[in-house]
């Protein structure tokens, strides 16, 4: 047996670094690539959280509107011509929720949900699949042009009388060449009509292929009476003209409602209640920043609406002091009221101009 030298021993001793040395270097590596990975996928987070549209939109109180005051361009909101107006005072605001859509990111949407000002919900709540946004404005404004005239013969049948006409025909079906969108109906199936609901209930113990009269008259024509055959209606057993009916106000004069850049149906009762303070005496607000919301129907029902909860608040904001509620939204909007707000429940136009007689008399009014 020999002894290692010395030169064996050192060669050994320098190979035994080198080798470790070597690991050294290889643990470091892997830390390396570690923070490198690490890195890359803190970059591509941050990419998609700042640049990766997510599918939610955001909702936060709109602009209010005063129904008796002007629009943008200047102009009366309510317009009559041809009638007595009268004098108002105070306001009685409109109130609207803004949809923020597209281009809304994943620190965007947490940004807007920190705020507390903002809720955030899934786009397919407010659009349908496929649906642009273009389409969907052109919705709202076709609702907001539905509540304008609701709002009209709402109004205006409290003092004048209403007249029924065919909104709409279907096609291919006995009223179809027959009558036009316009036409007033007069008489059906032998009963006078004087509401819409009137025109399906003259049908009332009908069958599909019985033939009944119709009385109407078209724009600058003479009454007619025409015979027409019935279908079979797709929603119950009596027979089927083919056409809608709509009540319209039987009037000499012209209202209109100049409002632009705001759609949707639930500025109805706010509307309704200008058209009545200018055209009615009393000076309903009397005076005071009153704001509501309510979608009404030509009858004067006023019906639930969404954004109950931002509508308050932007209306505090605007400094409105008395809210106008649809009954059916009172339980959500007592929870977002702000301080100062006074909320008044109603179910109806008249209800709704009755609490306004007892604000303005300083006796209760009906709460939430």
């Amino acid at each position: 047996m020999t002894e290692p030298s010395e030169e064996t021993t050192a060669a050994r001793s320098r190979a035994g670094s080198a080798s470790d040395q070597d690991r050294s270097e290889r643990r470091l590596t892997r830390r390396g690539w570690t923070l490198l990975v690490s890195g890359a996928l803190f970059v591509a987070f941050a990419l998609v959280g700042f640049f990766i549209p997510v599918p939610y939109v955001a909702i936060s109180p709109g602009p209010t509107y005063d129904t008796l005051g002007k629009d943008a361009a200047g102009q009366s909101v309510i317009q009559v011509n041809g009638h007595e107006m009268f004098q108002t005072s105070g306001e009685l605001r409109m109130t609207t929720v803004s949809l923020r859509d597209g281009g809304i990111t994943l620190f965007n949407a947490l940004g807007l949900w920190a705020s507390g000002r903002y809720a955030l919900a899934p786009r397919e709540e407010y659009f349908k699949p496929g649906e642009t946004n273009e389409q969907v404005r052109q919705e709202n404004i076709q609702q907001l042009q539905d509540s304008q005239t609701a709002a009209q013969v709402a109004a205006l049948r409290r003092k004048f009388p209403v007249k029924v006409l065919a909104k709409t025909i279907v096609s291919g079906s006995p009223a179809d060449k027959v009558l036009a969108p316009g036409d007033r109906l007069l008489v059906v199936n032998g009963k006078t009509v004087t509401e819409a609901t009137e025109v399906r209930a003259a049908l009332n113990g009908t069958k599909p292929g019985q033939t009944v009269q119709i009385t109407f008259k078209s724009d600058g024509q003479a009454e007619r009476t025409v015979p027409l055959t019935l279908a079979q209606r797709p929603d119950g057993p009596e027979g089927f003209m083919g056409l809608t009916a709509v009540d319209r106000a039987d009037v000499p004069f012209d209202v209109k409602i100049s409002l632009q850049d705001v759609g949707g149906p639930s500025a109805g009762l706010m509307f309704a209640l200008a058209i009545v303070d200018k055209m009615e005496p009393g000076d309903l607000a009397g005076g005071r920043h009153i704001a509501g919301t309510g979608e009404i129907s030509e009858k004067g029902v006023v019906g639930a609406i969404g954004g109950i909860s931002f509508k308050v608040v932007g209306a505090r904001e605007a400094g409105a002091t008395d809210f106008l509620v649809p009954a059916h939204n009172c339980a959500e909007a007592k929870t977002a009221a702000p301080d100062g707000l006074n909320l008044i429940k109603v179910s109806t136009l008249d209800e709704a101009i009755a609490q306004l007689e007892n604000l303005k008399a300083g006796r209760p009014t009906a709460s939430c």
